[in-house]
């Protein structure tokens, strides 16, 4: 095999396919990325067996097709390091055991691996599917993707349901202290699908989506897969197996405390309160809700604060805590001017939910002693 890349371009495609480049295996071949040169042009393809990402490389000189399994890591550095020009120009060349790599003044030799070892992507049926665009789609994930639970004790936390019904598509996630539900209107019908992408996947997927409105990323679901295919990539991943938690149960839409604030002067009030906690305090924050203002007081063994913002009231004074971050995950993703918030008592969730039914986010409340306050 004999290729020349643009040195960008080439680093382009490796950052995208390291993604998927396993880093704890007993199999030599999952650290590789494999190079294929053939008629439709390079592909550069990772795989750990879970994920696997296979890219394009744009303006690629075949000179002689073949393919090539190179250790991911230390190819991604020869190439990161081999020249500070995004234009040079990079060759490489194989002889079936060594690759030989030359760039400017450099010349590196690497030993390669057998690329007929390397595992093939999962062949997925593709009657199942919904069209959305990149923007939509990265803007979905970063409004859910806090939610799902750091570690896997509870492996379904850890991921998100899809499920699509007619023209709507619902994603959920959740960690046990709080819910991020997102709806989305979708350009057609389609046929009814639930399953649970990890959430790993799609951390990966929303860095790679450029959030180009006009560029459309298609979702291709089997049994066990979910297939992601964009621009001149496509990615693969293995879904969560097993029944999603019954969520319907949990939304109530009685409240007897509606409070409608603006969603900049709540936001900057809970970022000023976190000044004063450290990483291991678990101070709530108290939100005191009366006619038309919302006291709200952080105590830490740092200080103390109280803010005062004006709100719009319906129903019962409350003071009520919460975890202050789980409030800021949820208003940083909401782009409205004002957010409603509703709640029933200091022991019940509250729900921060928009008027079109677009987002709802569940928070539950933390115990604290109000006489301290």
């Amino acid at each position: 095999m004999k290729l020349n890349f643009k040195r960008n371009d080439l680093l382009n495609a490796i950052n995208i396919v390291l993604k998927a480049v396993s880093t704890k295996t007993t199999m030599p071949i999952l650290e590789c990325i494999l190079i294929e040169a053939g008629k439709k042009g390079v592909y550069l393809t990772a795989n750990d067996m879970e994920l696997g990402i296979e890219t394009k490389v744009e303006n690629c000189e075949i000179m002689e097709e073949g393919k090539i399994a190179i250790e991911a890591r230390l190819f991604s550095e020869i190439i990161r390091k081999i020249s500070l020009d995004e234009e040079s120009i990079v060759s490489l060349e194989s002889d079936g055991n060594i690759v030989t790599i030359v760039c400017d003044n450099s010349t590196f030799r690497i030993q390669e691996k057998d690329p007929d070892q390397f595992p093939d992507l999962p062949s997925i049926d593709q009657d199942h599917y919904i069209t959305l665009s990149q923007l939509t789609l990265k803007e979905i994930i970063r409004d859910t993707i806090f939610s799902i639970s750091p570690n896997d004790s509870n492996k379904m936390m850890t991921g998100e349901l899809f499920e699509v019904k007619g023209d709507l598509l619902k994603v959920v996630s959740l960690d046990g202290h709080r819910i991020s539900i997102r709806n989305t209107a979708l350009r057609e019908t389609y046929n009814d699908v639930k399953v649970i992408i990890p959430g790993k996947t799609l951390n990966e997927v929303s860095k790679i989506l450029s959030g180009d409105n006009d560029k459309d990323v298609v979702l291709f679901f089997s049994r066990n897969y979910v297939m992601f295919r964009f621009d001149e990539t496509v990615m693969v991943s293995r879904l969560i197996d097993g029944e999603y938690f019954k969520i319907d149960s949990m939304l109530s839409s009685d409240y007897e405390t509606k409070v409608v604030v603006n969603k900049k002067e709540f936001l900057d009030s809970i970022e000023r309160s976190t000044i004063l906690i450290r990483e291991s305090d678990k101070k709530p924050l108290i939100m005191d809700i009366r006619d038309s203002s919302m006291g709200l007081k952080m105590h830490s063994m740092i200080g103390t604060m109280d803010a005062d913002i004006l709100i719009r009231k319906q129903g019962k004074d409350l003071m009520i805590g919460f975890n202050p971050k789980f409030l800021l995950d949820a208003l940083r993703v909401i782009d409205d001017e004002e957010v409603s918030l509703y709640l029933t008592n200091p022991k019940a969730p509250c729900f921060i939910k928009d008027d079109d039914g677009k987002f709802i986010y569940l928070i539950l409340p933390v115990n604290f002693n109000p006489d301290s306050y």
